[in-house]
């Protein structure tokens, strides 16, 4: 059964902010888990993934970007998230001594870091987890948020729906063909930006997020 423990982590530039520390007792990797863009790292999404990757023997640090520390709605100005994001992961590896480290995160959170670490490596991360990663917004289908991706030369795994109105299916696999083989891209049919899948596909939400724990776990295995 896993512990979680309640910490603080100090920002260059920015107030500190709170974070989770979730570990089973035989951990054999470590994930720097960043929350989305609406909701904060105690959401019972996020909550269920730390959870879930505990039972998988994956230890987390969950966190809150300042804003969301502060209570407020518009998200951190790049910057201010990639140094909470390096802040992260230097108290997890510090956590993790001996664990496999890796970062990402939900949507906005996952995004974030995958800029920080296009921009510098991230310090001992040996791979990249994107759940559901928002290659545009609602309604606006792009892959200009995917031209950082093409920096980044650690490992990525993509977890995906089919049915994410942030990330059409058309634009994101060629996406993840061209970074080659650093790219993992994972689908679950009919899931959604937050793992829903309608009733008439037969499946509960449940376990459409095992099925991406379970291949989440296994891919940090591999590394």
């Amino acid at each position: 059964m896993s512990t979680t423990e309640s910490l603080t982590i100090a920002i260059d530039g920015a107030a500190p902010v709170s974070g989770l520390w979730q570990a089973p007792p035989a951990a054999r990797a470590c994930l720097v888990l960043a929350h989305g863009a609406g909701a904060g790292m105690t959401h019972r999404a996020m909550a269920a993934i730390a959870s879930g990757l505990a039972e998988r023997g994956v230890a987390t640090l969950r966190y809150q970007f300042p804003y969301m520390e502060r209570g407020q709605k518009r998200p951190d100005p790049p910057p201010v998230a990639h140094a909470a994001v390096r802040a992260a992961v230097a108290e997890a590896g510090r956590r993790a001594s001996g664990l496999a480290l890796f970062a990402g995160g939900k949507s906005f959170g996952g995004r974030m870091t995958s800029q920080a670490q296009a921009l510098a490596p991230l310090a001992g991360v040996r791979g990249l987890v994107f759940f559901a990663f928002p290659l545009h917004p609602a309604g606006k289908p792009s892959d200009e948020r995917a031209k950082h991706l093409s920096a980044i030369t650690l490992p990525m795994l993509f977890l995906q729906g089919t049915a994410d109105a942030l990330a059409q299916l058309d634009l994101l696999r060629p996406v993840v063909a061209r970074l080659g083989p650093v790219a993992t891209l994972k689908l679950v049919a009919d899931a959604d930006h937050v793992f829903h899948v309608p009733a008439k596909n037969g499946r509960k939400d449940g376990e459409v997020l095992a099925e991406f724990l379970d291949a989440a776990a296994g891919w940090m295995a591999t590394l």
